[in-house]
């Protein structure tokens, strides 16, 4: 069986099976976080760094009108064909997450599993917020999901699971191979075994990640005055059971919401 050194976002199929099984709790959360959080209502959403697009296709599914982009070729073209063969409507872009532009503003977003934490500084993870308040009209809402890392957590971290579609089988494994809260940066391996009739593949990737504590977490979005912090969650997706963003946190979802008027920092 060869060993393929490749980024995992290159192979969308696999990547869209392995999270298949998350796809209708999150998307049954942003419908009910919609309704409780927003002051508009929302009908047009944007995704960044979509990826494969399990989450545009069935919000497009639902009905809702899909803007959504990313920077792996494939992945576009995994999520094109997709909607094509459901007979679905969604914009699909090629954009950086840091950089992009929209012909018009939508009514919320969403980026869950970690997107956000390819963004390796301050700087870049500010442009983003930024940039997507832009595109978000006021009272909308972004909806962002990442794991944070509490002060006196194992920095040490494995996570395995399988998932089937068809003949198709595929495991995930997660490993942290290195942390250094100093530079704030730790290192993921991801290998994926998949097993069909025909065809087995075992794929490797590494890859950096910006790690946050949620005091670091809150002091960023205090230099983004764009938006509200209106509740958090973890990623059961539990609207009746909201949080606190604190240190007994790790997988953590945040609801945030457009002010109409940003307020001046201190200073």
């Amino acid at each position: 069986m060869p060993l393929v050194r490749q980024s995992w976002y290159d192979f969308p199929r696999y990547f869209d099976l392995a999270f298949a099984d998350e796809t209708s709790r999150e998307c049954d959360f942003f419908e009910r976080a919609f309704e409780r959080y927003a002051l508009r209502p929302v009908r047009s959403l944007l995704e960044p760094a979509c990826g494969s697009g399990r989450l545009v296709v069935e919000m497009a599914r639902r009905g809702f009108d899909l803007t959504a982009f990313d920077l792996n070729a494939q992945a576009l073209r995994f999520l094109k064909k997709r909607l094509q063969a459901r007979r679905l409507d969604a914009r699909v872009l090629t954009a950086d997450m840091t950089a992009f532009e929209l012909p018009r503003k939508v009514d919320a977003a969403f980026s869950t599993f970690n997107s956000f934490r390819h963004l390796l500084t301050e700087s870049t993870a500010q442009s983003h917020l930024r940039h997507v308040a832009r595109h978000v009209k006021p009272g909308g809402l972004f909806i962002l999901g990442l794991h944070l890392l509490p002060p006196g957590a194992d920095e040490s971290c494995i996570e395995r699971w399988t998932a089937r579609r068809g003949a198709t089988r595929v495991t995930t494994t997660l490993r942290v191979t290195s942390s250094d809260r100093r530079s704030r940066i730790e290192r993921l391996r991801v290998c994926m075994l998949v097993r069909e009739p025909r065809r087995e593949l075992r794929l490797r990737d590494e890859f950096p990640l910006r790690l946050y504590t949620a005091g670091q977490f809150k002091r960023l979005l205090a230099r983004v005055p764009e938006w509200e912090l209106r509740d958090v969650f973890d990623f059961w997706y539990d609207l009746d059971e909201p949080l606190e963003l604190n240190n007994d946190i790790a997988d953590t979802v945040v609801v945030l919401r457009r002010r109409a008027e940003t307020p001046r920092l201190p200073g």
